[in-house]
C-alpha cells in the first residue's frame, strides 16, 4: 500500500513565503511605476524613497496629454495591435489547419523548413523586410506596419499541434454532410481551438502593443508613431522627466492587462490542454 506524503507546517510556511516573495518581486516594478506617476517631481528624487506618495498629484498625466497627441498615438497603437492580432490569428490558424489536417505533397518537409526559420532572429530579417516594403511603397502605412507580423512560425506550430489532437472523425462526418473545407475550418475547427486561439491573442496583442523597434523603423512621420515610440521621444538629452514617463507607461500597460483579464479563462484552458495528453 502506497503511503501518502503529508506536508508539514514548516513546508507550508516555506511554500507560502516563497510565493509571497515571488509575487512581491513581480508586482513591485508596477507598483513603483504607478506610485511615481502620481508623485510630485520633488518627491521622486528624495533621499528616502516612498512607495506611497505623501502628496498625490495628477499633474504628470495632464502634462503628458499636453506634450503628446495621445488620441492619435493611441489610435496608431490600437490599429497596429488589433490588426496584427486579427490577421495573425486568422492566417496562422489557416496554416496550422493545412499542416494538421490536409494532405499534400511535401507537407512534412515544408513544415520542417518553417521550424528551421525559427532559429533566425527577427532582427536579421528586419532590413530585407524593410527594403521589400520600400519597393512596395508601404513605408509609413498601417499595411506595412501590420503585414510582416501576420505570419509567425511559432503560432503555426502551436495551432498545428492543437489541431492534430482533434479527432479526424469529426471532420470526416462534416465532409460527408457536404461541408466544404472553408466551412469545416470556420464552423468546426476555430470554435474547437478557442483555448489556444485565446492564448495566441494574448501573446500577439501584448507583443504588438509593446513593440518599439519595428514601428520606429517603418513609421517615418511623428503623427504615425505608436504610443511606445512617442513616449520614447519624451526622453530628453540632458534631463528625463520620470513622472511623465511613468504616467505614459501606466497608460501603455492598462490595455495589455485588460486584454489578459478578458481572455485569461481561455488562456488557462489552452495551457492546460497543452500540458495534459489523454
Amino acid at each position: 500500500m502506497n503511503s501518502v506524503n503529508r506536508v508539514g507546517p514548516a513546508q507550508k510556511i516555506a511554500f507560502y513565503a516563497f510565493l509571497f516573495v515571488s509575487v512581491t518581486l513581480t508586482l513591485f516594478p508596477f507598483i513603483w511605476m504607478l506610485s511615481t506617476s502620481v508623485k510630485g517631481s520633488d518627491e521622486i528624487f528624495t533621499r528616502t524613497p516612498t512607495v506611497i506618495p505623501r502628496h498625490w498629484t495628477w499633474q504628470h498625466y495632464r502634462d503628458l496629454f499636453s506634450a503628446l497627441d495621445m488620441a492619435r498615438h493611441l489610435f496608431n497603437s490600437v490599429v497596429y495591435a488589433v490588426g496584427t492580432t486579427v490577421f495573425s490569428v486568422l492566417f496562422n490558424a489557416m496554416s496550422g489547419y493545412a499542416f494538421a489536417k490536409l494532405r499534400f505533397p511535401g507537407r512534412e518537409k515544408l513544415f520542417t523548413l518553417l521550424l528551421v526559420t525559427m532559429m533566425v532572429p527577427g532582427q536579421v530579417t528586419m532590413m530585407p523586410v524593410f527594403m521589400i516594403l520600400k519597393h512596395l511603397h508601404l513605408l509609413n502605412t498601417y499595411t506595412g506596419l501590420i503585414l510582416p507580423g501576420t505570419a509567425a512560425v511559432f503560432a503555426i506550430f502551436m495551432l498545428r499541434q492543437f489541431m492534430m489532437e482533434i479527432p479526424e472523425e469529426i471532420l470526416e462526418a462534416a465532409r460527408v454532410d457536404g461541408c466544404s473545407e472553408a466551412m469545416i475550418f470556420f464552423k468546426i475547427m476555430l470554435p474547437l481551438c478557442r483555448p489556444i486561439i485565446a492564448t495566441l491573442v494574448i501573446f500577439t496583442f501584448i507583443g504588438s502593443w509593446n513593440e518599439f523597434l519595428w514601428p520606429l523603423i517603418i513609421m517615418l512621420r511623428e503623427d504615425r508613431y505608436t504610443l511606445p515610440v512617442a513616449l520614447a521621444n519624451l526622453n530628453g538629452q540632458y534631463f528625463t522627466d520620470w513622472g511623465l514617463l511613468m504616467a505614459g507607461a501606466v497608460i501603455v500597460v492598462i490595455p495589455a492587462i485588460a486584454v489578459f483579464l478578458m481572455a485569461q479563462k481561455h488562456y488557462i484552458q489552452g495551457i492546460a490542454a497543452g500540458s495534459v495528453k489523454e
